[in-house]
C-alpha cells in the first residue's frame, strides 16, 4: 500500500510547477472569465483520482463515500 500523504506531496509539487506554465500557454479569446473559489485544489482532486485508480473499487461513488 502507498502513503496518501506522500502521494499528495508529490502531486502538489508537480501542480505548483505545472499550472503556471500551463496558464501561460492557454489561448484567450478576449472574454474575461471568473475565477470561482473552489472547495478542493487541483492537487487534492488529482490525489483522490490517483488513489481511486490504485484501489479495487468499481465505481467512483462508492469509493468517495467510503474512503474520502
Amino acid at each position: 500500500m502507498f502513503s496518501l500523504d506522500a502521494l499528495f506531496c508529490h502531486v502538489d509539487d508537480f501542480c505548483q510547477q505545472f499550472v503556471p506554465q500551463w496558464q501561460k500557454t492557454l489561448l484567450g479569446h478576449g472574454l474575461t472569465h471568473r475565477q470561482r473559489a473552489k472547495s478542493l485544489c487541483l492537487s487534492e482532486i488529482m490525489t483522490i483520482l490517483m488513489a481511486f485508480h490504485a484501489n479495487q473499487y468499481r465505481n467512483f461513488k462508492s469509493y468517495y463515500l467510503e474512503q474520502v
